[in-house]
């Protein structure tokens, strides 16, 4: 019986053949991996309401893809909330962890892409901007090993849009980020992997995402396959100089 056809732009190939340069791919999480964001939105609503504040969503739009000391500052000064930034990151992640521990929201087309990705035997890194706590809860719902290496929001000193976080998922893996594929819901991220050296893919999701030379946007990761993405990756391989780690 001869097979179906393979969707537009999904044409079949052996298991090798996007590892002829796609070394690895850099995931974010929150957006991309899992629909986190409505927690987080509610948690900000929670503790912003806690203190007899007003919250919206235009302004919990304002922090997608930020540092979360950056969020927690805008916050704080758009609002009554006294607490320090630090304080205001702990109160986010906890309501946060508390939801994603009764539901992990995957996004559509994530859990099947990893699969396919750890069957050519690419490895992947997470890139986020949440902190430890909050990525040990979603971890716990993968494979051990799912992700080679992981980049979390207290790791870094300059948290997205600055290309240290994609440059240190890099370093940990020891691959050349224009070998890679950086996949991201928000610009905050995708200006982060772009100023990386990465060919991007932007997944909008929650806010809208203009188009950032080096990135391309993709409405959905459903039925996206190993070669698929790679595919679409080459068409924004970057040729310029990179951003580098300091030494």
């Amino acid at each position: 019986m001869r097979p179906p056809p393979s969707p537009p732009g999904h044409a079949r190939r052996g298991p090798g053949d996007a590892r002829r340069w796609l070394d690895a791919v850099m995931w974010d999480m929150d957006g991309t991996l899992v629909d986190t964001e409505p927690y987080w939105i509610r948690a900000e609503y929670e503790l912003v309401e806690a203190y007899d504040g007003t919250w919206s969503d235009d302004l919990a739009h304002h922090l997608v893809g930020n540092a979360l000391l950056v969020s927690a500052q805008f916050i704080i000064d758009h609002s009554p909330v006294d607490l320090s930034p630090d304080e205001v990151v702990h109160r986010l992640i906890g309501r946060v962890v508390e939801q994603v521990s009764a539901h992990v929201p995957w996004r559509p087309g994530a859990k099947a892409l990893l699969d396919d990705l750890a069957a050519h035997a690419v490895p992947c890194a997470l890139v986020t901007m949440s902190w430890s706590p909050l990525t040990r809860a979603v971890l716990a719902e993968l494979p051990e090993g799912t992700f080679r290496s992981v980049i979390s929001g207290d790791d870094v000193i300059h948290g997205k849009p600055h290309p240290e976080p994609y440059l240190r998922a890099a370093a940990a893996l020891g691959v050349d980020p224009a070998r890679c594929v950086a996949l991201e819901d928000s610009e905050t991220g995708v200006r982060s992997a772009v100023a990386a050296g990465y060919p991007t893919l932007a997944i909008p999701h929650t806010v809208p995402i203009p188009l950032v030379p080096g990135s391309l946007r993709v409405a959905t990761l459903t039925g996206l396959d190993t070669n698929g993405l790679a595919d679409l990756a080459a068409r924004v391989r970057p040729s310029g100089p990179r951003a580098v780690l300091p030494s």
